[in-house]
């Protein structure tokens, strides 16, 4: 049975993920794979553990909630491990549930990344999008986010080559 779209009225909870939200982003990540910002070919049984890197635990993780139910998260991560690149943080994932799209959900997780960011002492972030993603990089540019580059090509997807996109702005 279809669920009925959210109350655009809701302003969604942003919290950092825990543990036991490992099974609800694993099932939120596969429902909205994509080929519009996916980079890594549709997700097939048995499903590997959404947690499974230590990089990418729940401390990396902000999720969203709406009366208590995860509509989406953001991945935001040291772009390397190196001390010269200590200042910035970069967004390796960010996906909103479908039904809560429209609602502010994916700005809400860009704008508490942004907080945590700041709070973790850095003072930028960064993120790659595809180039045929206009959406996303609609948001991203309201957000404050500016092209700083672009990998033409870089990707070869569905028989395609597309642009990769990259993206920052000081927080």
């Amino acid at each position: 049975m279809p669920q009925e779209p959210m109350d655009s009225r809701r302003r969604p909870e942003i919290r950092q993920a825990v543990a036991v939200d490992n099974e609800a982003l694993g099932r939120l990540d596969r429902e909205t794979w994509s080929p519009l910002h996916a980079v890594l070919p549709r997700p097939r049984p048995p499903y590997r553990p959404f947690f499974e890197e230590e990089r990418y635990g729940p401390p990396y993780h902000l999720v969203a909630l709406v009366d208590g139910e995860i509509v989406g998260f953001l991945r935001l991560v040291p772009p390397t491990p190196l001390a010269a690149n200590a200042h910035v943080r970069t967004i390796m994932g960010l996906a909103v549930a479908e039904r809560a799209r429209g609602q502010g959900v994916a700005r809400a997780l860009l704008r508490a990344s942004f907080v945590e960011a700041r709070a973790q002492g850095a003072i930028r972030v960064t993120l790659r999008v595809l180039g045929h993603n206009a959406p996303a990089r609609a948001l991203y540019e309201s957000e404050g986010f500016v092209v700083e580059g672009v990998l033409p090509g870089e990707m070869y997807l569905e028989g395609k080559y597309v642009d990769d996109v990259l993206m920052g702005r000081q927080v």
